[in-house]
């Protein structure tokens, strides 16, 4: 009988390459939050999967790019930190992009430095035709030993197989490192978090979402008259200015409620629970330069 075989894999990248979209692809599960704005992962997630005969623990890291505030230097350590302690790398680009681009160059020369086993995984085929991915090969070829190269779109479940047979077959024999119907280590406090933070970076304007972080005060299970389980949830969410404020709850609530109402049901089918789910705004200025905030978003 093949050996039981598990490691730990860090998906690493420059923000909005497409991470958290595999991601959820490869677990099968919602685990990492996905909107088409950048700089949307800001903590490490761990995602399991379970295989026949293996498991794969996925590190999904915030995205690469240039740090303006303690946060963002925070979120880049974190990727590189968690990329140097891994059993394997999974360095993602964006095949649609005909160079290889400044912030992809940056990640490639600290892998080097690294000298870590890396499988390539090159983005968004669907936007470019046949050829121009023969030469993207290439190209990333020139640059490092790559265990692989797989050319895939993270919207399609096709080459999802493919990036976890190639992850299982370069993984040493080890235990299971997490129950067999685990998929997360996110606390119910963290999925609520992060799930409100997807709704109003989904519906909110360009400037306001970054300058956004939640925080669950409350959390409680109980049992309703009926004898129906329900999480009475307390939540803040936290904005840089008063004029954001204003535009997180819009004219006469209706920003705020659109994004309660959509989180709430989103975690209703995630948790299996009702969900009494309130939530506030409040003004914190200049949060992402708060060490005692921003060490939050450290890995642990």
């Amino acid at each position: 009988m093949e050996k039981f075989k598990s490691g730990f894999v860090a998906i690493i990248g420059r923000t909005n390459v497409g991470k958290s979209t595999l991601i959820n692809k490869l677990v099968g599960e919602k685990v990492a939050i996905t909107v088409n704005k950048s700089q949307t992962t800001r903590t490490a997630i761990r995602a399991i999967v379970n295989r026949e005969n293996s498991q794969i623990i996925f590190i999904d890291t915030p995205g690469v790019h240039k740090p303006k505030t303690k946060l963002g230097e925070t979120m880049v350590e974190t990727a590189y930190e968690i990329a140097e302690d891994v059993d394997l790398i999974l360095f993602i680009v964006d095949s649609s992009k005909k160079e290889i681009t400044k912030g992809d160059r940056i990640i490639l020369e600290k892998i080097k430095k690294m000298n870590k086993k890396t499988i390539l995984v090159l983005n968004k085929i669907d936007l470019i035709k046949k050829e121009d991915i023969l030469k993207a090969i290439d190209l990333y070829k020139e640059e490092y030993n790559f265990e692989e190269i797989i050319p895939i779109s993270a919207l399609n479940s096709k080459s999802i197989n493919t990036i976890l047979d190639e992850i299982e077959k370069r993984l040493k024999p080890g235990p299971a490192y997490y129950d067999i119907d685990e998929y997360t280590d996110q606390t119910s406090r963290q999925l609520v978090e992060e799930v409100i933070r997807e709704k109003a970076l989904k519906f909110l304007s360009e400037e306001v979402p970054h300058g956004i972080y939640i925080e669950v005060e409350k959390m409680n299970l109980r049992k309703t008259t009926k004898g129906e389980e329900i999480y009475d949830v307390d939540a803040i969410i936290y904005c840089l200015r008063n004029s954001h404020k204003g535009i997180i709850i819009g004219r006469n609530g209706t920003m705020l409620k659109r994004i309660v109402s959509s989180a709430r049901m989103e975690l209703e089918k995630m948790l299996g629970t009702k969900l009494n789910l309130k939530v506030w705004v409040k003004v914190k200025e200049d949060w992402q330069d708060k060490d005692n905030i921003v060490k939050k978003f450290k890995f642990n």
